[in-house]
């Protein structure tokens, strides 16, 4: 395919259609832009080509004009020695110079008008080019995006993340569990009795003592406990 049909058949590219026929997206806005900066430097190259080329023919022409003044000096020379013969050569000499600097001028301004092709085809090449570049930002972030969300999709419906959970779940029952222990064995630590406790408690001794004394008693009544 030729630079000129490549380069139109870029620009004239319908990157939605393209994108959306494509199995792979993302690999497809990567192929775009790889064949839209080759034409580009292509473009480029035979824009370099042409201006060398017509830097090449103005000189060319400048030597020509040169060539073709000198043989009208020399033909009125001629003329002038009555050397109608001379005369004429160099008239022909002449023409001939003025035909290719004539001839050098029509293909500059056809390269001029190449010149004007290249510079907007360069131009409409890089607008493209800088809407493909920022498709692709958006093609990748979308792709992410949706990356993103299978994996955590994936791992919320995973049986992982339920023994996980579970386990969680285990060990916020022995935290509940350690907490209940320290908060009752806290209940108790420095609280003195209160009055009716101490009461009870001096109740309780002195019933002890009685029935203390009572058993001595009885031993003393007993003459067979005293024996023994």
């Amino acid at each position: 395919m030729g630079i000129f049909s490549r380069t139109r058949d870029i620009i004239a590219a319908n990157f939605n259609d393209l994108l959306d026929k494509a199995d792979d997206p993302a690999k497809m806005i990567r192929m775009i832009i790889m064949e839209m900066e080759e034409t580009l430097v292509e473009v480029r190259a035979s824009a370099a080509r042409t201006i060398a080329d017509q830097k090449e023919m103005a000189r060319h022409v400048a030597k020509l004009d040169r060539l073709a003044a000198d043989w009208a000096e020399k033909a009125e020379l001629a003329l002038s020695k009555d050397r109608e013969d001379l005369a004429r050569g160099a008239l022909i000499e002449k023409k001939k110079a003025a035909d290719m600097r004539d001839q050098l001028r029509s293909e500059i301004v056809v390269l001029d008008d190449s010149m004007r092709a290249y510079e907007a085809d360069i131009e409409k090449l890089q607008t493209r080019l800088r809407e493909a570049r920022s498709r692709q930002t958006a093609i990748a972030a979308r792709l992410e995006s949706a990356e993103n969300r299978v994996r955590l999709r994936t791992l919320m419906t995973s049986e992982r993340v339920d023994e996980a959970l579970a386990r969680f779940d285990q060990l916020e029952r022995r935290v509940d569990y350690a907490e209940g222990r320290a908060d009752a064995l806290s209940l108790n630590e420095g609280t003195a009795p209160n009055l009716a406790d101490e009461i009870a408690a001096l109740a309780g001794k002195d019933a002890i003592d009685d029935e203390l004394e009572a058993m001595k008693r009885a031993r003393a009544d007993d003459p067979l406990k005293k024996e023994g």
